[in-house]
């Protein structure tokens, strides 16, 4: 990342409440060491050596995410692919083919359909493992990756619930201890203006913060219809976006960007939270699950609230921006601008800078080759938990605290992977998926 030291992204004193709070709970301890702590020795070193990839998850992110890693400098190649669906995969390979014709080599024997796709890519001789598999998978993928030896780029979030947040914690203390590299797709970490504006917020330009506001408004998105012959495992499979089991809701599949800017403000995270959320306009059976819109205020353990709204209703005020309020002024964190109350200077960030979501990988593929501590992990973990929380306040209508939440047993995904199996959810007579109802619906 350039010139800031993520290493303390998080106060030592809020490290020794998380590592507390799991040794309470009965999670290990001689694996958890002090968390958001990059790696402690160099690491392996791959130096100018051609670097191989496997890419799992080869929808529109992760054939962004595989085109980035081969624009990063050195020899990069992809040999491997993986997806549920075989369009997906060979619809992702001719687009990487067509941007990267030369570092492109993904035989038919080294493409791999259906949900055990992912150990086939594991096994195929690679060193980087991209994974942009829907988030209800990301745990499982992260762990068999981190456990095989393999460098890791994953996009956010990385779970969906409580437990699959604690597997990705227990492999981000296994990566430590393998010096592998890890990286996650929170690009606002990797561009200029976040960094620098973070900073002069770090060093007390807005004096003590005292309130944030985060949003993620907007239309909503696709809709993949239902098909004839579709299992129901499949259709949701197309539709992953409206299960939680698969997405998490969008307050977790997107608006994890705002909320992991408020937790890097605070060089923390919330201790509880409360809200509400439902589903005004989107209200379909193709909806799923999952609400339209969600309001929720964080608390921080010093008493800074966190004011948080997303939705997905069309037509309506729209912003996707961070804010904060200080003792001496305020700052427009998503456009670099800060204003004090004492004067009516306003600075703003006027220089360059590079694509955030190619700069994560150039960042994360040079750690890899110079050896260089780089475990981005535990910090994306911990954002992902954060809009856990929330979903977890708005669904429940109670107030739930980060130990409660980390802490659950409640597990949203399926006891088995099969296409003819049945998911943790499933329609009714009518063609209804059950809604939760805040006031009646348990979270943990």
């Amino acid at each position: 990342m350039d010139d800031m030291d993520r290493r303390h992204f998080i106060k030592s004193s809020t490290s020794a409440s998380l590592a507390a709070l799991m040794v309470g709970r009965g999670f290990a301890q001689t694996t958890l060491g002090p968390l958001f702590e990059g790696d402690a020795a160099a690491g392996n070193a791959a130096g100018n050596a051609e670097l191989r990839i496997g890419l799992i998850g080869c929808g529109g992110r992760g054939t962004g995410a595989a085109a980035q890693a081969l624009s990063t400098e050195g020899g990069v190649r992809l040999v491997a692919m993986a997806d549920a669906f075989s369009d997906r995969l060979e619809s992702s390979l001719k687009t990487l083919q067509n941007y990267h014709p030369d570092a492109v080599d993904v035989p038919a024997e080294r493409r791999f359909v259906g949900f055990d796709g992912y150990q086939k890519v594991i096994a195929s001789d690679i060193d980087v493992l991209v994974i942009a598999t829907p988030p209800g998978f990301r745990p499982i993928h992260f762990e068999a990756g981190i456990n095989a030896g393999k460098h890791v780029f994953m996009e956010k979030p990385l779970a969906v619930d409580g437990p699959g947040v604690r597997k990705i914690l227990a492999a981000a203390q296994v990566a430590k201890q393998k010096q592998l590299k890890v990286g996650v797709g929170l690009q606002r970490h990797h561009q200029k203006p976040y960094m620098e504006c973070v900073q002069r917020l770090h060093d007390g330009e807005i004096g003590r913060i005292t309130l944030l506001r985060t949003y993620w408004n907007s239309g909503g998105v696709w809709v993949r219809p239902r098909e004839e012959g579709q299992t129901e495992m499949e259709y949701q499979m197309r539709n992953w976006y409206y299960f939680n089991w698969l997405c998490g809701d969008h307050i977790v599949e997107q608006h994890i960007h705002n909320l992991d800017v408020g937790n890097w403000i605070m060089k923390g995270y919330p201790t509880k939270a409360q809200g509400q959320g439902g589903r005004q306009v989107r209200t379909g059976l193709e909806h799923g699950e999952i609400f339209d819109h969600h309001m929720v205020e964080f608390s921080y353990e010093d008493g800074t609230r966190m004011l948080s709204q997303c939705r997905h209703q069309p037509g309506c005020w729209s912003p996707v921006e961070e804010h904060a309020h200080g003792t001496e002024g305020t700052a427009d964190v998503s456009r670099a601008r800060i204003q004090r109350y004492d004067n009516d200077t306003m600075w703003r960030f006027r220089g360059d800078y590079k694509d955030a979501y190619q700069v994560e990988h150039d960042d994360l593929f040079a750690a890899i080759r110079n050896g260089t501590p780089y475990n981005e992990a535990e910090y994306g973990a911990m954002s992902t938990m954060t809009a856990i929380l929330g979903r977890m306040a708005t669904y429940c209508g109670k107030e739930v605290s980060m130990a409660d939440a980390l802490a659950s047993e409640l597990a949203l995904v399926p006891s088995a992977y099969l296409f003819d199996g049945i998911p943790p959810t499933v329609p009714n007579d009518a063609g209804r998926y059950p809604i939760p109802i805040p006031g009646v619906t348990k979270s943990y």
